[in-house]
């Protein structure tokens, strides 16, 4: 089966993006978090992914 990425309904601060993002890693969401605040840190590159992530990655469907 194909996995495919969506933002998290549970594990969610703003917009569910890394809560998502660690689900589709299978890692732990504060990783995903502290990585996103490096990015943001070096240029405000993490800002703008982020962004456009919660823009892009749809709505987790209530069947998973």
């Amino acid at each position: 089966m194909k996995r495919k990425i969506y933002k998290s309904k549970t594990d969610r601060k703003i917009f569910g993006v890394c809560g998502g993002i660690a689900e589709y890693l299978e890692v732990d969401s504060t990783i995903v978090r502290l990585a996103l605040v490096l990015f943001c840190l070096v240029g405000g590159s993490g800002l703008l992914a982020y962004l456009i992530a919660a823009l892009i990655i749809p709505e987790s469907p209530d069947e998973i």
